[in-house]
């Protein structure tokens, strides 16, 4: 009986063996673009952004608006959002493998989904909104038309950005796992190459000059050096068809044969955002605008795509030893670019100069000067650093924005004594190097404004006396409008900015449009069914002190059943 028994468990074994690996990576059968274009990148996945990774692809569409977006696979719509800021217009559809698609910024949404949507927001009374309908409500097959590209929200021109989610964790995950028809055979480009000798921001720093020795490897002169040392990169990836500069794909670091560091861009979350700015030279970026990445794991990392037995990125050099770096930089696509380089450890009389900090991410700190404050709550840094908070006659200047912080810390001014509309026109400002001032939000409380930041900068009270401007564009008082298809106003703040508008028709609310990187405000006329010829028109907006403006303005248009 054994022996029957011992082929059926290799029977087993073999059929087991025929049944495909549970993953979201799909083929041409089951998938379909979202657009019907070339497509060609200008942004990847994982790629590092001001203070957040970026979550997807960035898809050119031709620098236009409106081209057709569909659906990459069968599902339903399980989340609607529309913001002025952040995605803007934003579709979330579910499927049935366990991945959500996500598209962004765009212009409009397909018939169906923008008729669900504005009754929702005529409902609700608000251009912004964000909606969750019911499973299988709002059914999408594969292909199916869901909207058109656009450049709504914190775009800065017209693309879609595509992204995939586990549906389970709602973590990001590489959407070139898709058979997505790129035209890639670059390889990487090192721009520079830089040893630190240390982990802090205030780390000492050396750069060494890259030779290519052929297409795709670098290296540099002999390099004599000490102690413990981790590696930082000038470098991007671009397609051959795109001139965009965008991020690598993967990572390794072998010192003598070892592997010493590896990231890979896989699956995110979007908690590791928290931790982006210890993956760069945080303090040359603020400086001057340069983006070296960093390989090296902080202590205070929690990232999840860096394993965290992983070792951190620090290679210890010792003196009259020889080593062998080489660095591997890959796309998705597998182009690699190498740099190899060969040290030599050398025993240093000198001693770097012992630094002091006088603030510790273990304890709290309170500065306060009676009518200023500032409060630091602990771990709002990532390492102990050193910071003069200098209190003058109108300006409180924190630091120098050149340490990242891990959590926000707070700044108080005092409410002035004055007359009460001047009280209320007031607010904290932050100050620049060219003393140029911008809004910081702070509300009032106990006598005092307050304010939380995550940056360090320079503060002071300013003040907003002007209202919003309220401006017909396409039209005049008393206009006939019979043939308009829509409304475009322009609305506008020159300092604090918009908080909320409102506009009314014959006292009606009407949805109006915002963007506010061209400052308008669009009425559709297919909105309403208006049956007068005479209608006023009245929009009201108010800033983020308070100042308020309204227009009221009349015009005539034949009702449509007339």
């Amino acid at each position: 009986m054994i022996k029957p028994l011992r082929n059926f468990y290799l029977l087993f074994l073999f059929v087991l063996g025929l049944i495909p690996t549970v993953h979201f990576a799909q083929t041409n059968a089951d998938w379909t673009p979202p657009l019907d274009i070339p497509i060609l990148l200008s942004g990847t996945f994982g790629e590092i952004r001001n203070n957040h990774f970026h979550a997807g692809l960035d898809i050119k569409t031709q620098g236009r608006q409106g081209l057709a977006v569909q659906s990459v696979k069968n599902g339903w719509i399980n989340r609607i959002r529309i913001s002025t800021g952040g995605y803007g217009k934003a579709l979330y559809i579910q499927h049935y493998d366990g991945t959500t698609s996500v598209y962004a910024h765009l212009k409009k949404f397909a018939p169906k989904i923008e008729a669900y949507v504005k009754k929702k927001q005529y409902e609700k009374e608000s251009y912004s909104i964000q909606l969750f309908p019911k499973s299988e409500e709002l059914s999408i097959e594969r292909g199916e038309l869901i909207g058109y590209s656009g450049n709504t929200g914190g775009s800065f021109g017209p693309h879609l950005h595509f992204e995939v989610r586990n549906s389970s964790t709602q973590n990001p995950i590489n959407a070139m796992q898709y058979p997505v028809e790129i035209v890639d055979t670059q390889r990487p480009q090192i721009q520079n190459l830089y040893l630190y000798d240390g982990i802090h921001p205030d780390s000492n720093k050396k750069e060494f000059v890259l030779v290519r020795k052929n297409d795709s490897t670098y290296t540099t002169a002999g390099v004599i050096t000490e102690g413990s040392v981790n590696v930082g990169l000038r470098l991007f990836d671009r397609q051959d068809l795109s001139y965009n500069k965008n991020g690598i794909y993967k990572a390794k670091i072998r010192l003598n044969g070892v592997l010493q560091y590896e990231i890979e861009m896989d699956e995110i979350s979007f908690n590791d955002s928290k931790y982006i700015n210890l993956l760069i030279d945080y303090k040359e970026w603020a400086q001057n605008k340069n983006r070296i990445q960093r390989f090296i794991k902080h202590p205070m990392q929690k990232m999840t795509f860096l394993e965290q037995a992983m070792p951190d990125g620090q290679m210890q050099i010792e003196s009259g030893k020889s080593y062998q770096i080489l660095i591997e930089v890959s796309d998705y696509h597998n182009n690699t670019s190498y740099i190899e380089a060969y040290f030599t450890g050398t025993n240093s009389t000198s001693k770097p100069p012992v630094k002091s900090y006088n603030i510790s991410p273990d304890q709290d700190y309170l500065y306060d000067f009676g009518d200023k404050s500032v409060y630091f709550p602990k771990r709002s840094f990532f390492d102990s650093v050193s910071i003069s908070v200098i209190n003058e006659s109108k300006i409180l200047s924190v630091g120098e924005n050149i340490y990242p912080l891990q959590k926000a810390y707070e700044v108080r001014f005092k409410v002035l004594e004055e007359d009460s509309l001047i009280q209320k026109q007031s607010f904290i400002a932050t100050v620049n190097s060219k003393n140029q001032t911008s809004f910081f939000s702070a509300a009032q409380k106990d006598g005092n404004w307050t304010g939380k930041s995550n940056v360090l900068a320079a503060y002071t009270l300013s003040r907003d006396s002007v209202p919003p401007e309220i401006k017909p564009l396409n039209f005049k008082n008393k206009q006939w409008l019979s043939d308009y298809s829509y409304l475009r106003l322009k609305l506008s703040d020159d300092y604090t900015g918009i908080q909320k508008y409102c506009g009314e028709i014959n006292g009606r609310w009407i949805l109006l449009e915002h963007e506010p990187k061209d400052n308008t405000l669009i009425y559709d006329f297919n909105d309403l069914e208006i049956e007068e010829a005479l209608h006023q028109l009245k929009i009201t907006a108010e800033d983020q002190v308070g100042n308020t403006s309204e227009l009221i303005m009349d015009f005539y248009r034949k009702p449509k059943n007339k």
